[in-house]
């Protein structure tokens, strides 16, 4: 579904819902959806270690009941928030940010940021020893990524071009790429057999691949654009509006899963090779958490360089004025960027 008719269905969906669903208090169940990776890492934590349910009965909410959903994808996330399935999501700052400007002053369609979650450098690597640049990749030299223009690595390789080759040069490197999901780029690189030179990506594939004879990093996102949030945590406004407890006690359970990982990364790095669906050693795990450009925070850092490039692309044609503008209130204090 593109999203133009999930605003449609939303639209249709909200209007329905605000003539049938009288007022209640606030909710005694919470869906949030996560995906995979390091990237993710604060949802896990506060999965394993039940830190929603022990903040919510501290404010009052009492015993509650917290389902968790396994989504990748924008528009699986976006399609379970329009059927009411969903309340709070984490995904990728571009993607939620299209989301907010598109629904911006849609009664009952709007969606608002609910934290920022984490920041990672991203890695292109090559098995071509003569890449050693952007600059150096010709039209036989392909770049896997998870999906091409609009998956947070697109974007963020858009960004990285414009500042190698000039603001208006920012698509050169779209023709090369290919959309593939993060695994099949590692077997296609490492393998070394198809028209995949290169693959930009994030932990914890770009680690296998550094590690995997004849392959080198040609960039780190870091140096470009510094370490800015790349993962956020959205919610639909009418839910938060209507929970102002049950948001408040996400935002403190965050918190608390992104200080868990700063104080224990050992016990951090235990939780998610536990909860991984693939086998993954806890010592490797605490290598990538460690890295000096893994971040972890609630408050969202850099997002507004996504905004502003993605308005001058013009991916987006509402640009907020503030960080703060895209995000729960309850942040606006926090000194965010």
């Amino acid at each position: 579904m593109n999203l133009k008719n999930w605003l449609c269905g939303a639209l249709a969906a909200a209007a329905i819902a605000s003539m049938s669903m009288p007022a209640r208090a606030e909710v005694s169940e919470v869906r949030i959806s996560k995906g995979f990776g390091i990237l993710y890492l604060p949802l896990i934590v506060m999965q394993d270690q039940k830190l929603l349910e022990k903040r919510a009965k501290e404010a009052g909410l009492g015993d509650i009941k917290v389902d968790w959903l396994m989504l990748d994808g924008g528009n699986v996330i976006n399609d379970a928030m329009m059927a009411g399935t969903l309340d709070f999501a984490g995904t990728g700052a571009p993607g939620f940010i299209t989301l907010w400007s598109k629904a911006r002053g849609i009664p009952g369609v709007e969606v608002v940021g609910v934290s920022g979650m984490s920041s990672v450098s991203l890695w292109l690597n090559s098995n071509k020893p003569e890449l050693k640049s952007l600059k150096d990749f010709t039209q036989a030299d392909k770049i896997a990524l998870p999906g091409i223009k609009t998956s947070l690595a697109a974007v963020v390789l858009q960004m990285i071009s414009a500042k190698e080759f000039g603001e208006e040069n920012y698509a050169k490197m779209d023709p090369l790429t290919v959309s593939l999901p993060h695994p099949e780029g590692v077997a296609a690189l490492i393998g070394g057999k198809t028209e995949i030179k290169a693959h930009f990506t994030s932990p914890p594939f770009q680690y296998i691949e550094a590690k995997s004879p004849g392959v080198h990093t040609v960039l780190n996102s870091v140096d470009y654009l510094g370490n800015i949030t790349l993962d956020v945590t959205f919610a639909p406004k009418k839910f938060v509006d209507a929970n102002p407890k049950m948001t408040q006690a996400f935002i403190d359970a965050m918190d608390d899963a992104n200080a868990l990982i700063a104080r224990d990364k050992k016990l951090a790095a235990e939780i998610f090779a536990r909860g991984s669906k693939t086998k993954v050693e806890p010592a490797d795990v605490q290598e990538m958490i460690e890295d000096k450009d893994a971040r972890f925070a609630t408050t969202p850092n850099g997002v507004m360089q996504f905004a502003d490039f993605m308005h001058r692309a013009g991916t987006i044609k509402v640009k907020p004025d503030s960080w703060s503008d895209m995000f729960v209130p309850q942040l606006s204090g926090r000194q965010g960027s």
